[in-house]
């Protein structure tokens, strides 16, 4: 089964690209399934069908679905929020505003997350697509299930352990209810569940596209994106310049416009050199409907095959040396003094810009100690050695 994830700033047509490149896998024989993690859905319109909460036929092999958060939070967040809304209602808030109080933000996004899991476990599926958020909030997304391990390897056994023993004097000390086993069960739960989903969705046979307009502004966020994507593991496989100009036949106004582009689409084939750059041209009306939709993908991939698995490794690997191991990361568009590097027992600490990884090293390496790393030719190496004096420097 193939997952593909589409991403990118805001406008820039990365919905429309997501349903044409699936309407194509379709039209091609693959059962299909496209669905959206963005919180406004605009599939519906980009397919000109109406879409249920279901997986919804608008062709043969095509299904489309727009996630119904508020039964799949039900679902999923019951337990807890049970739990929120007595708090609240000892604190004496007011049962309309705790009900708001308690739904978590990005709620639709993470559970829309949780909703492909499903789908991928079904085997019912060749291809699942998913339009994402723009990138901001799907970056947030993915990051999620790494960040919440880490509270729940080190926080909540602990949190567990003391209120279990301290339960009755806690609650009586501070009027509030103590959660019961329930609750943590279910936030164990959840995390489990967007474990797997970080499990699929870095895998080899997922990927993320970037969709971009020949935008100067837009090529330095969807550079960031990949070198943030990179970060967390996720491999990024091709990126689709929309929205370009043709150049025959242009006045005096789209000439400008044309020579513009021109120069950010030499940018972006430098910066994203190794990966496969798609255009699409600007048409004058927006491709609406399935046939639309894919002759729009046949044109921008070509002879491409959209669906072909994601070249390389992956962004991490290690490798052995005769000394001990080396760590590869990759970091595109970054330089050393944007890395900052710790050790913090089996973790190692990768922070770039306001992004942070704690990355669990695997049993080998966590024996050994951090000899060196450098970033070099858009990749951090870090040195493993078994020497016990082995010194540990980002040089």
């Amino acid at each position: 089964m193939r997952i593909l994830l589409f991403t990118g700033k805001g406008g820039v047509g990365k919905s429309t690209v997501a349903a044409g490149t699936a309407a194509l896998a379709a039209a091609r024989g693959h059962r299909t399934l496209v669905l959206s993690t963005d919180a406004a859905h605009s599939l519906a319109d980009a397919f000109g069908h109406a879409v249920g909460s279901d997986p919804t036929p608008v062709a043969d092999n095509l299904f489309v679905q727009q996630v119904d958060a508020q039964l799949r939070f039900e679902q999923s967040w019951a337990e807890i929020q049970h739990y929120l809304l007595s708090v609240l209602d000892v604190a004496g808030v007011d049962p309309v505003a705790a009900e708001e109080l308690t739904v978590i933000p990005g709620a639709e996004e993470v559970l829309a997350l949780l909703e492909l899991r499903l789908h991928a476990l079904s085997d019912e599926w060749d291809v699942i697509v998913v339009d994402c958020a723009p990138t901001a909030e799907t970056l947030r997304l993915l990051a999620l299930p790494e960040a919440l391990g880490w509270y729940m390897q080190r926080v909540l056994p602990v949190e567990r352990r003391v209120v279990k023993a301290l339960k009755p004097v806690l609650q009586k000390a501070t009027g509030v209810p103590m959660p019961g086993d329930g609750v943590f069960d279910a936030v164990e739960r959840l995390h489990a569940e967007l474990d797997e989903v970080r499990s699929l969705l870095s895998g080899p046979n997922a990927s993320v596209r970037l969709v971009m307009t020949p935008e100067n502004v837009v090529l330095a966020e969807a550079r960031r994106s990949y070198t943030t994507l990179s970060l967390y593991g996720y491999r990024v496989d091709g990126v689709v310049a929309n929205r370009v100009f043709p150049a025959d036949g242009a006045d005096d106004w789209r000439a400008g416009w044309v020579m513009a582009q021109d120069d950010v689409l030499a940018q972006v084939e430098q910066s994203f050199a190794g990966l496969p750059v798609w255009r699409s041209v600007y048409r004058p009306g927006e491709p609406v409907g399935v046939e639309a939709l894919a002759a729009l993908a046949t044109e921008v991939y070509g002879e491409d095959d959209p669906l072909a698995p994601p070249r390389g490794e992956g962004p991490f690997r290690v490798t052995r040396t005769t000394s001990g191991a080396l760590l590869h990361l990759s970091l595109p568009f970054v330089s050393r003094a944007e890395v900052d590097l710790a050790r913090n027992g089996d973790e190692l600490v990768v922070t770039v810009g306001s992004y942070r990884r704690l990355l669990t090293l695997p049993a080998g390496l966590a024996r050994h100690r951090v000899a060196g790393a450098r970033v070099d030719e858009g990749e951090l190496r870090v040195r493993f050695q078994e020497n016990e004096r082995a010194e540990e420097a980002l040089t």
